[in-house]
């Protein structure tokens, strides 16, 4: 029987607990710092140099010195989750000594982004952390200026695809909550506004050398936030007993463990709005001309 929860969308809770670790760790994650090294290189596709840009999630995104890097004379807005961290990042950021041409990053909550005031709205490896990634889009268009360029990643649902596979041979829960797929993701963004939306993929493959370095990287990666996960902490004697799994399953030939991930990229660009032609009617005599 399939648990009914397993249907549902992820779990804002468990979501957001793993956004606030995300966002409060000392260290970007390493998958997190390599994608934004490779979406830094997609930055030529952008036609403007922007005047202000838009670094969502900042912190935990790991792309605010590339984002620096590629644009010196821009303002860049570091928005994080919730006031509290923005603070944090305000502070962060006036305790470094920034070159003299080149101007602070601003930080601010979500909820303090103003309408059409960026030129570039970079987003690193986090839409797959959101309850309503579709509410988002319309969130991040909205903050574009007209021509805006959008650039994002996150993860596909060819991502861990062997866990997955695991824990369904052991009649275990889910152990992350479904990824989108990455045309469902262009369908997104055009209902929200945008224009010329492309979108790809590739697969990275992660190894490590046992099952207890493999689960701690997965946690620093957001943890699992399936409405049919397990509830509550597992045993000592089951926390054993998957990393023994792990060992069997996912062991390469070298005996490091391994896993995939699929990384989807979507690009856009803001559209001007359609002009409206409204036709106004004067009811008025009839004249019979026979």
């Amino acid at each position: 029987m399939v648990d009914a929860r397993a249907q549902q969308g992820p779990d804002a809770a468990a979501l957001a607990r793993g956004v606030r670790r995300m966002a409060e760790a000392a260290a970007v994650p390493w998958l997190h710092a390599e994608v934004a090294r490779r979406m830094a290189e997609r930055l030529a596709l952008v036609r403007r140099t922007p005047q202000v840009v838009i670094d969502w999630w900042s912190h935990a995104g790991g792309g605010r010195s590339l984002l620096q890097q590629a644009y010196p004379k821009a303002r860049v807005i570091a928005v994080e989750p919730d006031a509290r961290l923005a603070v944090e990042q305000r502070r962060a950021g006036s305790a470094r000594r920034w070159p003299w041409r080149r101007p602070p990053a601003a930080a601010l909550a979500e909820q303090a982004v103003q309408p059409a005031q960026a030129q570039l709205l970079w987003s690193n490896m986090m839409l797959h952390h959101v309850p309503d990634p579709a509410a988002v889009l319309k969130r991040w268009q909205a903050a574009l200026a007209v021509d805006g360029f959008l650039m994002f990643s996150t993860l596909g649902p060819g991502s861990l695809a062997g866990l997955r596979a695991l824990y369904a041979r052991l009649q275990w829960p889910p152990p992350h909550a479904p990824f989108i797929d990455m045309h469902d993701l262009g369908d997104a963004m055009v209902a929200a506004g945008f224009a010329d939306p492309v979108m790809d993929q590739e697969t990275l493959t992660l190894t490590w050398p046992d099952a207890a370095a493999m689960l701690a990287e997965l946690r620093s990666l957001g943890g699992n936030a399936a409405p049919g996960r397990f509830a509550g902490l597992r045993t000592p004697r089951r926390h054993r007993q998957l990393q023994q799994e792990l060992a069997q399953a996912l062991a390469g030939p070298d005996g490091r463990l391994w896993l995939e991930f699929e990384i989807v990229y979507g690009h856009a660009f803001k559209a001007a709005p359609r002009a409206t032609l409204t036709v106004h009617r004067r009811a008025g005599p009839v004249h019979d001309d026979r």
